[in-house]
């Protein structure tokens, strides 16, 4: 199993130690790049697939890295609706 197949096993999994770090690492690897919106942006982030022009939009966590179950939850339910995932 490569380690693209292990990340996307453990998130699908929707553990509570899930970190933006191992997100954004996933949603590199299934074809789409982080962007943020200006200076003013915040903690809002969209990851953006260029081919597809499919977006998910998040709020990266914080104090703790570490993401929320529904965030978890929603960009796995987006995933599938797009066929990215199964």
């Amino acid at each position: 199993m490569s380690k693209k197949d292990k990340l996307l096993k453990r998130f699908l999994s929707l553990p509570a130690d899930f970190s933006y770090a191992e997100l954004a690492r996933l949603m590199k690897w299934l074809g789409y790049n982080e962007t943020q919106s200006g200076k003013t942006s915040g903690s809002a982030v969209a990851f953006i697939n260029k081919k597809t022009k499919h977006i998910v939009k998040i709020h990266k966590p914080h104090p703790k890295p570490e993401l929320k179950g529904y965030q978890i939850r929603d960009i796995i339910e987006e995933l599938r609706r797009k066929e990215v995932i199964k």
